[in-house]
């Protein structure tokens, strides 16, 4: 399951001159279409394929229902005032990093536009105590999400030649009630004029895109011959 951030009401991160739920729309969806067409018997699903709002509770909620093997969210970063650049994958779980907790209260914000608020079980995306709910919820499969979300980094950089921000954990809530090993790849920072200029173009998704495909290859080949 690709799961591209945000869409519809929900813009994510904003450029100056482009959308986080755009670029993470395109690079999606690109992704998908490598693992179509060279491993044909994938059945590659998406929480969304064109700009529509996808709630957070639901997105994991439709990997489960379909019992899928991986759950794989592309986001694009942002941190205003700063001249932030790189990549980063997340995996859940409880960090004492201030700055990998901001990250996840930044995107769990979108939790606010919901306007069936109960099903969050009295989650506040703005509280820190909130997160102690999360700290057994990806245990399970916290190994497999590890050892993905390395190979998605160590593709960035050493094929892709971005720089790495490295495999950090946080409490993201649209990873915590997946039922498979699941990552939340930050492509890049949008407020960062240089990276934003890369994600827009298409040269630059598709660089992202076959990363994102080579590492998922690997992985594949890894678990499968374990198993």
């Amino acid at each position: 399951m690709i799961d591209p951030g945000h869409g519809g009401k929900d813009p994510g991160n904003l450029g100056k001159r482009s959308k986080e739920k755009d670029i993470a729309l395109k690079i999606s969806l690109k992704f998908g279409d490598y693992i179509e067409k060279n491993f044909p018997d994938v059945k590659v699903m998406y929480t969304r394929k064109d700009d529509r709002y996808v709630d957070l509770y639901e997105r994991p909620v439709m990997a489960n229902k379909a019992k899928a093997d991986l759950f794989i969210c592309i986001h694009c970063n942002s941190e205003p005032g700063v001249s932030a650049y790189g990549t980063e994958t997340f995996v859940m779980g409880l960090s004492k990093d201030q700055r990998n907790f901001d990250v996840a209260k930044r995107e769990n914000a979108v939790i606010l536009m919901d306007e069936n608020q109960e099903r969050y079980e009295g989650f506040d995306p703005t509280s820190d105590e909130s997160y102690i709910l999360f700290s057994i919820g990806q245990s399970f499969h916290k190994e497999n999400s590890l050892k993905f979300a390395q190979k998605i980094e160590d593709q960035f950089k050493k094929k892709v030649g971005r720089y790495s921000r490295g495999v950090k954990q946080a409490g993201f809530g649209v990873l915590w009630s997946t039922a498979m090993p699941s990552v939340l790849v930050e492509t890049g920072f949008l407020s960062n004029a240089n990276e934003e200029t890369y994600m827009m173009s298409d040269h630059g998704q598709d660089a992202i895109a076959s990363g994102l495909f080579r590492a998922f290859k690997e992985y594949k080949t890894e678990i499968e011959s374990v198993n």
